[in-house]
């Protein structure tokens, strides 16, 4: 969880010490509130992907350690029936982007979501984290593309974690050396509770 202020290098949140995620960094380029918000919305649910490009530019700022500590870039994948109906995987967009601007191998597929999930909006942590539980795969062609490598996994956005959690125990046990997260926006609060550390 991001501090209210900043207290120097090699600091981490409580909730990290207490509960460490299996990924080893996560970074967002900003908070999920005003422009932002919107932001991520034209992107997911209006047909905005020429937003990813932008958005992608803010990420690799935001992101540069992690991006510069990664050997191949892969999206959190969207269910088949649930990308049918927005036609493109926003998270993917990102990562198609942040690719292009780093230079880094983006690995479309390497990782399917194979089990359809509620939309986690407006679930618990405890609700988002049994949501997720199960829903990724890799076979063994697509796992043998990234086994010993840094990974960075992309999404849209960071909320209680519990996607990217799912997603990354799938990437270390099908063979990633470790796996390090960047989103676009992070999640400061839920239902009035403020997630600073």
């Amino acid at each position: 969880m991001p501090f209210d202020h900043d207290r120097g290098d090699g600091l981490v949140s409580p909730q990290a010490i207490s509960a460490p995620p299996p990924y080893e960094r996560a970074r967002a380029a900003v908070f999920h509130d005003g422009v932002a918000r919107k932001l991520v919305h034209g992107l997911k649910y209006s047909d905005r992907a020429d937003l990813a490009a932008m958005m992608a530019s803010w990420m690799l700022r935001a992101g540069r350690d992690v991006v510069d500590d990664s050997d191949v870039i892969i999206a959190v994948p969207l269910h088949r029936a649930r990308l049918f109906a927005r036609r493109y995987n926003q998270s993917a967009e990102l990562a198609r982007a942040l690719a292009r601007l780093s230079g880094k191998q983006f690995l479309p597929g390497a990782l399917k979501r194979v089990r359809a999930t509620r939309q986690q909006v407006g679930l618990g942590l405890r609700a988002r984290q049994d949501n997720v539980r199960g829903a990724f795969l890799t076979t063994n062609q697509q796992a043998q593309h990234f086994i010993g490598m840094k990974v960075l996994l992309v999404d849209d956005v960071l909320t209680t974690g519990s996607t990217v959690e799912a997603a990354t125990r799938t990437l270390l046990k099908a063979g990633a050396a470790r796996v390090n997260v960047l989103t676009f926006a992070r999640v400061a609060s839920q239902g009035g509770e403020t997630l600073y550390a």
